[in-house]
């Protein structure tokens, strides 16, 4: 009979706590801006978790991607009580002290899309080098079979720190080691679309004969870029799968995208921080949450 109720009353405990974690878990998820559909995505994702585990998600990103006003988001959240911080970190160093501060304050972190150099209880990304490098493999392919087996080739990217489209571009230039492609200097448009279009525009004028873009916004600037051109010729490869870069490769502008799972990302994550949040040590996994290329033919 003791070891009966014993066992309710455990039981009562773990309920409890459980019912108690879902009523007050306050997670604060900040992504690089708040505007690209990856992120809009992500947090979907992130909402659907919350409203199944009864959680708080609060979507406290910046306009932009600008390393002060991501540093300001997780000082906020560590201000307003959050005890879990999901974080795409617009650069591994940038928001590093603000991140150690939160996790002395007793704050746990999880890692969605691209981590910062502070150690989190787990992350989910794509393989950014292994899918940077498909996108060159898939570029190279679609060049071979248009007879074009040299020539120069654009790289737009986001900037020169993002831990994720970093790595996209080294596994992108991988795949064209022992080539005769020759792959120019990288330009940043800071992932903006217009300025990844000015940059893209100036490629075209050079007489490259493809370029690959970094990420939503850069891809999207990309295949802009060759539609204003009327120069289909140019093979445009690249990165997120927003309603305009599936357009621009519907109409021929982009041959591909590498489509990540952002609404996975968002969704594991919230999972992750609630179990971190409990006291279970995640054991700083890192989860490959998946990419599939996009063409045309699979849009049809």
């Amino acid at each position: 009979m003791k070891k009966i109720v014993a066992l309710l009353l455990s039981l009562c405990l773990v309920l409890g706590v459980a019912s108690a974690m879902a009523a007050g878990e306050k997670i604060a998820l900040i992504t690089m801006d708040s505007i690209d559909q990856h992120w809009i995505t992500l947090n979907e994702g992130a909402q659907k978790a919350a409203e199944e585990l009864g959680v708080t998600v609060t979507f406290m990103s910046p306009n932009t991607k600008d390393d002060a006003q991501q540093i300001e988001c997780v000082n906020n959240a560590v201000a307003g009580g959050y005890q879990a911080i999901i974080v795409a970190a617009n650069g591994p160093d940038a928001i590093s002290s603000a991140l150690n501060e939160a996790v002395e304050a007793g704050v746990k972190i999880v890692y969605v899309d691209s981590p910062a150099n502070v150690e989190a209880e787990a992350t989910f990304s794509t393989d950014n080098e292994a899918a940077g490098k498909t996108a060159g493999e898939e570029m190279i392919k679609a060049l071979t079979e248009a007879g074009i087996t040299s020539g120069d080739i654009g790289i737009v990217n986001v900037n020169a720190a993002t831990d994720s489209t970093v790595k996209r571009e080294a596994g992108f230039r991988s795949a064209f080691e022992g080539t005769e492609y020759n792959i120019l200097e990288t330009q940043y448009g800071e992932g903006d679309a217009a300025k990844s279009q000015t940059i893209a525009e100036n490629y075209i004028t050079q007489g490259v004969v493809g370029i690959f873009g970094g990420n939503e916004g850069s891809t999207t600037g990309i295949g802009n870029a060759i539609k204003a051109s009327g120069n289909t010729g140019v093979i445009g490869v690249g990165f997120d799968k927003s309603d305009a870069i599936q357009g621009l490769i519907k109409d021929g502008y982009l041959l591909c995208t590498m489509a990540q799972n952002p609404d996975v990302m968002g969704y594991e994550g919230v999972q992750a921080a609630v179990k971190a949040i409990a006291g279970e040590d995640l054991g700083h996994a890192v989860t490959d949450t998946g990419v599939s290329v996009l063409t045309k033919d699979s849009l049809q």
